[in-house]
């Protein structure tokens, strides 16, 4: 998955005029393009247009390497060519992540088993998958035993990461600002929510954070209606 700050650079690179129709004559292409030819195709010198080129490559919209054009070899160095990079990007704001829910999905249809209901099998794929991104986020900073407060902090940053927004309303409460699955939980709620639900308690599962539990909650502002709860008894 293309990070949000990633996005916003690639965003950003493209923000100019040269730039822009550079990248719009490579893809257009569909093959290995020259500085020469992308120069020639905005009207501008080479050199200016190697370094356009080289902020594209730079924000990760384009990739270079040194090639013989044409299948003629000639003295000296290969020259240096560009195509897009195997990369895609959006930018949505709140942001939205359908391709978590798509994954699930998918896992769900392909581990279904015989006679088991679909919204069983998303419900099951869907905590699977939040538990993977707890001990994911656990093996890489390694906290060792956590009590509430602190594993709610860390619960904040796989949530962040996610697209949920969360929001420490209070040391044992995480209130989810936004809802990642928009417009799709728009579509399905029930089993949108159902899913979110199962997937936050897997995160919480995976971090091994204790006494920790989500609670359905009415929606502000289209924000999730899942908030963690954790409870002073439980440990800091």
């Amino acid at each position: 998955m293309t990070s949000d700050l990633a996005t916003i650079r690639a965003v950003a690179a493209l923000d100019e005029d040269l730039r822009r129709g550079m990248y719009a004559f490579i893809r257009d292409a569909g093959r290995p393009v020259t500085r020469e030819e992308a120069a020639a195709a905005v009207g501008i010198s080479r050199k200016l247009a190697a370094f356009h080129l080289d902020k594209l490559v730079t924000a990760g919209l384009l990739r270079a390497r040194y090639e013989t054009v044409g299948g003629v070899r000639k003295v000296g160095r290969a020259p240096k060519v560009y195509e897009p990079a195997a990369t895609d990007f959006a930018i949505t704001i709140p942001p939205r992540h359908p391709d978590v829910l798509a994954a699930i999905l998918v896992d769900a249809v392909a581990s279904a088993a015989p006679g088991e209901p679909a919204r069983d099998a998303a419900l099951r794929e869907a905590g699977r998958h939040g538990a993977a991104a707890g001990a994911a986020e656990r093996e890489r900073s390694r906290p060792g035993r956590l009590g509430t407060e602190r594993g709610l902090t860390l619960t904040s940053t796989v949530l962040a990461r996610h697209g949920f927004e969360p929001n420490r309303e209070t040391p044992v409460c995480l209130r989810l600002r936004n809802c990642p699955f928009q417009p799709l939980a728009g579509r399905a709620p029930d089993l949108v929510c159902g899913m979110t639900d199962r997937f936050l308690s897997g995160v919480v599962e995976g971090l091994q954070v204790p006494g920790v539990s989500t609670a359905r909650v009415t929606p502000r502002d289209g924000g999730c209606c899942v908030e963690l709860r954790g409870t002073e008894s439980a440990g800091s």
